[in-house]
């Protein structure tokens, strides 16, 4: 399996590049990125490429993929509302174009987040922003899938490229073993969702489109 991955440097990234470099199956793992990731790996292969608007430029570098871990986002605090849209929808949106051009059984898996709004109708902007981009995924022309993790622990050292969330961890990390026992519905880790990525990449497409927590969870068992 031929994997392109996007966020390789974020939390959730590290934790999928981890999984899919364990992973026997996984032959190859390109990770489009704009800074080097500072790891060596005989089977990771760097592609830097500064504008994620346009991705046209490396296109032929990411033909031929199995599949797309898509785990490239920024919270909606802190941004202007057309810079959230435009890297949550516009680059999503980008990469799905390059990476699935001419290759329908490509699958395409988009990391989104509880409480996104399919309806693109709610009160709540991020929500609407991501469900419009779930929605537009599964228009097309590829096998795609949105994981919508609640709270994800690192487990393997993986840490955010932004303080107030490694802040948050660092103070909250005493309560994952709790919430496992009393909402594991809710709760998975990063070691999971990167097993489960590979896991759904081995369907044909079938099985549910939209995976919450504990499916994630399931998946990646």
């Amino acid at each position: 399996m031929k994997v392109v991955l996007f966020g390789a440097s974020g939390m959730v990234g590290q934790g999928v590049l981890r999984a899919c470099l364990e992973d026997p199956e996984v032959t190859e793992v390109t990770a489009v990125v704009r800074r080097p990731l500072g790891k060596k790996a005989p089977k990771l292969r760097e592609v830097r490429h500064a504008d994620l608007s346009d991705l046209t430029p490396i296109a032929a570098e990411l033909s031929g993929a199995d599949a797309c871990f898509y785990c490239l986002g920024v919270s909606s605090a802190g941004h202007s509302s057309e810079e959230y849209e435009k890297i949550t929808y516009g680059y999503t949106l980008e990469a799905a174009r390059v990476v699935a051009a001419g290759n329908p059984h490509l699958t395409f898996v988009y990391v989104s987040g509880e409480g996104t709004d399919s309806t693109e109708r709610g009160r709540v902007f991020w929500a609407r922003v991501k469900g419009r981009t779930e929605n537009a995924l599964m228009a097309m022309d590829m096998r795609a899938y949105a994981f919508r993790p609640g709270w994800i622990q690192p487990v393997h050292g993986e840490t955010s490229g932004t303080r107030w969330y490694r802040l948050f961890y660092r103070l909250t990390s005493w309560l994952y073993p709790l919430l496992r026992r009393v909402a594991p519905r809710y709760v998975t880790s990063t070691e999971h969702l990167g097993r489960a990525m590979i896991a759904v990449a081995r369907l044909d497409g079938s099985g549910p489109r939209i995976l919450r927590t504990d499916q994630i969870t399931r998946f990646g068992a």
